[in-house]
């Protein structure tokens, strides 16, 4: 059965594994971080092990991702999806990764669930005062292995979809936009439903192109942002 994280990373780690996948900036604080498509993976297979070992996900597991579009929550979902455990935007799941804003939306969503805050923090600060129970995320990741063993019978992949059904819409989703491999993707673009998730995400990644994506944005370095990273297509 098909691996969705498996069947969109596989190929570029064996195309470009040292090529920039994903490039995130927050013009609010200045933050710019890039991740390879290597370390992208790493971080992924770090997250599915810690969903896996830890927190006890496996196939039919649903995970609550309750957080904005950032290059950490990429690694989360791709992470989901490695071990075979479905991506929901909402509750009711078994499993939510939250930041700390939203940590009474996840428990409420799991009930008496698992939660992994995270604080999506540049240098891997961990979220401060977390009530007792609830796993910290940039703690716990840490530790875990960088490589993952793909589960090879996996459940729906995100809101009920199958991974043939959600890698099928992704790349329909690239097509309308004529992306191409090798395009340099800059986005403002919200994650916060199953459809932006498959076009602002998966499909640039199923693609083969790689992924700018800006928080907070500050259209006085648009034109300049696009020259520096060599921007091909803008979703808007």
């Amino acid at each position: 059965m098909l691996n969705l994280a498996s069947a969109v990373l596989d190929p570029l780690l064996n195309d470009n594994p040292a090529g920039p996948r994903i490039t995130y900036y927050d013009d609010a604080t200045g933050e710019r971080i890039e991740l390879s498509t290597a370390t992208l993976a790493n971080w992924a297979a770090k997250t599915a092990n810690l969903l896996r070992d830890e927190l006890g996900a496996q196939p039919g597991t649903t995970v609550a991702v309750l957080l904005p579009a950032h290059w950490q929550t990429a690694a989360v979902l791709f992470g989901v999806w490695w071990i075979g455990a479905e991506v929901t935007l909402s509750g009711p799941a078994d499993i939510a990764l939250c930041t700390a804003d939203r940590l009474d939306e996840a428990d409420e969503a799991v009930g008496m669930g698992e939660i992994a805050v995270l604080s999506l923090d540049p240098f891997g600060k961990p979220v401060p005062d977390l009530p007792v129970g609830i796993t910290d995320y940039a703690t716990a990741v840490r530790a875990q292995g960088d490589q993952i063993v793909p589960e090879t019978g996996p459940g729906p992949a995100l809101g009920g979809r199958t991974p043939e059904e959600v890698l099928d819409q992704a790349r329909t989703a690239a097509a309308a936009r004529d992306l191409q491999p090798g395009d340099r993707v800059l986005s403002a673009l919200g994650w916060s439903t199953p459809d932006e998730l498959l076009a602002n995400v998966v499909g640039v990644f199923a693609v083969g192109a790689s992924l700018v994506q800006v928080t907070n944005p500050d259209d006085a370095v648009t034109e300049r942002r696009i020259q520096t990273e060599k921007v091909t297509k803008v979703l808007d």
